[in-house]
């Protein structure tokens, strides 16, 4: 029973949560940058604004913790 977690149908659960959580993860970034009145590449690379940067970068996170706890159940 210690290798309980090496089943097949264990991995390809985890991999396919692992594939939802990313896929949900890129939607609702892409829907927010879309929401956005700026596009968010070309403030934060080319004219390098630091400010959204960190904005982004936390609401990033923020955005994964939720799929992670939606997805973890």
């Amino acid at each position: 029973m210690a290798m309980e977690w090496l089943k097949p149908e264990i991995i390809f659960g985890s991999i396919l949560y692992a594939a939802m959580g990313v896929v949900i993860f890129w939607v609702s970034f892409v829907i927010i940058d879309k929401l956005t009145p700026f596009h968010l590449w070309e403030e934060i690379v080319h004219k390098q604004n630091t400010a959204l940067a960190i904005v982004v970068g936390a609401m990033a996170i923020a955005i994964g913790l939720i799929v992670a706890a939606a997805v973890h159940g």
